[in-house]
């Protein structure tokens, strides 16, 4: 039986008050009987010119943005769960619609040039495997106000040939909300189905990215493999949990905490954890995390290392508003009506663009077939050695992630502190 992660983001560009726009990657969403204008016809996307492999540098960077990321929404004692490569999806398409500081700013926290990060994103995402025990989904899709946004041909042309991007002019009524919850749901099957509450009266220009992953495991969980057990929040309060025990060749290790990586079928994706030492708090370990220290960690399993491992039955819930983390890793100007320049994406009739707040939601359940999981985010913008055995039971708060397994690249990357 296959399981489901999934995961949408969405950028929502404002003007005046307000803010709103959204794009996609898998087939564009069809324009309903509304008066949508598909803006896409008669811009062809082209295929871009590419080496075809995610250099080491660039998975190690996708990696260190996941790492800052969740370091900027981890509280103590609070669970979080965000998905670095749809963050970096919707952020991609929205740079190449930002220029001056505003750009340079969003180029520096992302770890890439605009460029660049369209080369990097286009080549890795065009290179997971889709196998299966595992495969990944992505779409984009740009809605804007019409009649008060014209948008760049060179911002349209961009995202159309890095990300697939369907992009529409809609009359931002009643209907458009229910279109963008209907793509996230859609495109998340199910598991986020709603992103937008309603369209504030000076949104613009909404961009959405949306992902899905279905992964099953390599050694699905037999009955006998689960059994009651409890898991101790870093408050000293017992939860029941049921616990699945395995044994797992994929040891993993750094000077403060050991792990294991457990594999979905084929190989091609797989399960980590890294749990922190007795006495370190889950929030001071991931505090001195650093996407070096990480990709050095998950590039070093030991197969040589038998692990006796047990994993929770868990589903977490994360809801939270990004752009604080995103202003302190470096990109404020995106965030002030009197700094941020997203001229490159068109020009407004209620004046300058600039983002007011990026919602994100994700959902993740982990069984004995696999894992479930989904996210959402909205982004508004408004105008202005010796063989040796280890036993790790993740009874205590920990570290988990989603990994392509071939870069080593976070999909997702969660902190579960508290299952109840």
């Amino acid at each position: 039986m296959k399981r489901l992660f999934a995961l949408a983001l969405v950028l929502a560009l404002l003007a005046g008050c307000a803010g709103g726009d959204l794009a996609e990657k898998e087939p564009a969403p069809e324009p309903d009987q509304s008066g949508n204008r598909d803006l896409m016809q008669g811009v062809a996307a082209h295929a871009p010119e590419t080496d075809g492999a995610l250099t080491e540098q660039g998975a190690a960077t996708l990696t260190d943005f996941g790492v800052r990321l969740l370091q900027g929404c981890l509280e103590e004692g609070g669970n979080a769960l965000v998905s670095p490569l749809s963050v970096m999806e919707a952020l991609g398409m929205t740079a190449n619609g930002a220029a001056g500081d505003t750009l340079a700013q969003m180029e520096q926290v992302l770890g890439f040039a605009a460029g660049e990060l369209n080369d990097a994103l286009y080549i890795y995402t065009q290179g997971l495997p889709d196998g299966e025990g595992g495969s990944v989904r992505l779409a984009n899709g740009i809605w804007l106000r019409e009649g008060a946004v014209e948008p760049e041909e060179a911002f349209l042309q961009a995202n159309a040939d890095y990300y697939g991007a369907g992009v529409f002019a809609v009359p931002f009524d009643g209907s458009t909300a229910a279109d963008i919850n209907a793509f996230v749901a859609a495109n998340t099957k199910g598991r986020i189905d709603r992103i937008v509450d309603e369209i504030p009266a000076g949104a613009m220009l909404y961009l959405v990215n949306a992902l899905s992953f279905d992964g099953t495991w390599e050694d699905i969980y037999r009955e006998d493999q689960v059994d009651d057990g409890i898991f101790v929040t870093e408050s000293r309060e017992e939860r029941p949990v049921q616990m699945m025990y395995s044994t797992e060749f994929a040891y993993l290790e750094d000077e403060q905490a050991k792990g294991f990586v457990k594999y979905y079928e084929g190989r091609d994706y797989a399960f980590a954890a890294l749990l922190p030492e007795e006495g370190l708090s889950l929030a001071e370990y991931v505090s001195g995390l650093t996407g070096e220290r990480l990709s050095r960690v998950l590039g070093a399993v030991r197969a040589d290392v038998p692990v006796f491992a047990a994993i929770p039955k868990f589903t977490a819930e994360y809801a939270g508003e990004l752009s604080q983390a995103l202003t302190d890793m470096g990109m404020g100007d995106l965030f002030d009506p009197s700094k941020a320049d997203l001229s490159a994406m068109g020009t407004c009739s209620a004046g300058p663009l600039y983002v007011s707040q990026v919602l994100h939601k994700t959902y993740l359940a982990v069984d004995e077939q696999g894992t479930q999981a989904g996210a959402a985010t909205a982004v508004e913008v408004e105008a202005g050695a010796a063989m040796q055995y280890e036993t790790i039971t993740l009874d205590r708060p920990f570290v988990y992630m989603i990994l392509d397994a071939k870069t080593n690249v976070p999909i997702f990357i969660g902190a579960m502190t508290d299952p109840a």
